[in-house]
């Protein structure tokens, strides 16, 4: 397969897919529907370029949903206790970047999988945020906060799609323009190679895992301002929908592979794939299959383009 069909895949089964559901619904084109569709899939998209950061080091996280819904609950407790909504945020985006860097410390340090450290991490979080609210709700926060997630840029553009926006475009800067960017790939590539080179593999690794935490305390204020609650159960199963994202619009999960522009069109297409499946009265049990479906094709894909690429070399 030529490297341009590669590339362009994703784009091309987005564009394939909308046209099929817009036959079958044509209710699915009209701008509420879409905006609809923005709206539901930004806070996986956020969190989900984040990870792209991470996948591409060759890093991977299972405890952004728990770290959502802690992040997302103390940046609640602190707009209970007072703080302004924009510190209530800013705040939630604080303790998701800090426990983004334990986990990216733990990783450096600790010489185990990231895999494992993080499925620990999980649950530990998920358990903290249980224990701090009493499996309750966070009640009482300012009604000003919903505008986080429901309000619209002069009157036009979602907030959570401006959020995006704005997230894409830094993170794609990051990737593309700076000297971390470049070691993020080339950890990715190789690990070794990029120590002999020079590169600070741990302090990096610290770094993208910060980064992810920050992005995923932000969705962790919007998701809760869905609701003007705090939710401790908030995120629950989404890290594997974060890290389908990623593998769908053309991440690697060995590392070294990964676009944001791929990693948005990876969250659209399952963001399409639901919305579709609820215009078309498709049963939510259905779309489980379809969605891990498209996960199962798109992790077999990566490896089949893995191992042609050793192939070629050897």
């Amino acid at each position: 397969m030529s490297d341009w069909i590669k590339r362009f895949l994703p784009f091309i089964s987005l564009i394939v897919l909308c046209a099929l559901i817009a036959v079958l619904e044509p209710r699915f084109l009209s701008a509420g529907n879409l905006a609809s569709v923005a709206r539901q899939t930004a806070v996986i998209t956020i969190m989900a370029m984040g990870m792209t950061m991470v996948m591409v080091a060759g890093g991977i996280d299972l405890s952004v949903g728990s770290i959502m819904a802690l992040a997302g609950v103390v940046g609640a407790l602190a707009m209970v206790a007072g703080v302004p909504v924009v510190g209530g945020i800013a705040i939630a985006m604080l303790a998701g970047a800090s426990l983004g860097m334990i986990n990216g410390a733990a990783v450096a340090s600790l010489g185990i999988p990231a895999f494992i450290v993080t499925l620990g991490a999980m649950g530990i979080y998920r358990g903290s945020v249980l224990l701090l609210t009493g499996g309750n709700a966070v009640v009482g926060l300012p009604q000003s906060f919903g505008y986080l997630a429901e309000g619209h840029f002069l009157g036009l553009l979602p907030i959570p799609l401006l959020i995006v926006i704005i997230v894409a475009v830094l993170i794609h800067f990051l990737l593309a323009q700076t000297q971390l960017g470049r070691y993020c790939y080339a950890i990715g590539s190789n690990v070794e190679a990029a120590r002999y080179a020079g590169v600070r593999v741990a302090r990096n690794q610290i770094v993208y895992y910060s980064i992810l935490g920050g992005l995923t305390g932000l969705a962790g204020a919007i998701e809760s301002a869905r609701l003007v609650t705090g939710q401790p159960t908030a995120g629950e199963g989404y890290e594997l929908r974060v890290i389908a994202a990623v593998v769908i619009g053309g991440g690697s999960l060995s590392g070294g592979q990964g676009s944001v522009m791929g990693t948005i069109i990876g969250a659209l297409i399952m963001g399409v794939l639901a919305n579709g499946a609820n215009l078309l009265g498709i049963s939510s049990f259905t779309q489980q299959i379809v969605i891990g479906a498209v996960i199962v094709m798109a992790v077999t894909f990566d490896e089949f383009q893995r191992r042609r690429l050793e192939s070629s070399e050897a």
